[in-house]
């Protein structure tokens, strides 16, 4: 699924793609990925304007034109965006067409169509959408985090991962904080000591910054997610086998011996 890291990879694509370019024909071939909109008022909205600088807010993506609408993107479980030409082949997966001047097109393409595109008329439309978001954990500060920590008393992972309380982390990216910062996945969120929240907030930004810059969660031999399908997973620092378990839908892995609560004996 694409998190925080894929989707700022994403915002790269469309900077560099489109930015600054006419948007002179918009092609659905899926009208399935739209909400809220149709076909053709998308194509009427979008056509003759052009894409300005693009934000990222957690999984979203603004694709803004100045002073006219703006795109707003979420890429679900399997979305993506790629940069190509006008002439180039279109795949099975490619559900909307961006045909941009100086021969430049861009595929929204998506398989299994759980997201998709809204169109936000202006920026209280932009808010209106995003108004179920936490902070982006890219730009939260440390007393924000800690106070969302301090109010929840689910278990810190599914924390980690609600989008109304943080935006843009993930399963992958919750396992891996979670790892570097020797936290167990089940305790409570609201039990962390001040000394715990700040040293997971750390690791956050750290985890964060790395990510971002691999463009995706990178599953290296250092990182708890370069192991986590091996055959017999072991924690890269310890040596330890890693557990595994499901936290809220989702796999949760993580090092019994590394990830200790505060109180638990050695």
């Amino acid at each position: 699924m694409p998190e925080l890291p894929d989707v700022e990879g994403f915002r790269r694509v469309l900077e560099s793609c489109a930015k600054g370019r006419v948007i002179q024909r918009v092609h659905v071939r899926d009208a399935g990925v739209l909400h809220g909109v149709s076909a053709r008022r998308l194509r009427e909205a979008l056509e003759g304007r052009r894409f300005t600088e693009p934000e990222r807010h957690g999984k979203w993506l603004l694709a803004r034109t100045g002073d006219g609408p703006t795109l707003m993107l979420h890429f679900g479980m399997t979305g993506r965006l790629v940069c190509g030409r006008p002439g180039d082949a279109a795949e099975a997966h490619d559900r909307v067409l961006f045909t941009l001047g100086g021969g430049r097109r861009l595929h929204y393409r998506d398989q299994r169509k759980l997201q998709g595109l809204w169109l936000a008329d202006d920026d209280s439309d932009v808010a209106r959408l995003l108004s179920g978001q936490g902070p982006d954990a890219m730009a939260v500060g440390r007393e924000e985090f800690g106070a969302a920590l301090c109010s929840h008393r689910g278990r810190v992972k599914t924390v980690l991962t609600d989008q109304s309380v943080l935006a843009g982390l993930g399963n992958l990216l919750a396992d891996e904080i979670l790892w570097r910062a020797r936290l167990p996945p089940t305790g409570r969120a609201m039990d962390l000591t001040e000394a715990e929240r700040r040293r997971l907030y750390t690791q956050m930004r750290r985890t964060l910054r790395s990510a971002v810059t691999a463009g995706c969660v990178p599953p290296r031999d250092s990182w708890i997610t370069g192991h986590r399908d091996d055959p017999v997973p072991a924690c890269p620092r310890c040596g330890g086998p890693l557990s595994r378990s499901r936290m809220a839908g989702r796999t949760t892995v993580w090092c019994p011996r590394c990830q200790r609560p505060a109180h638990a004996p050695a």
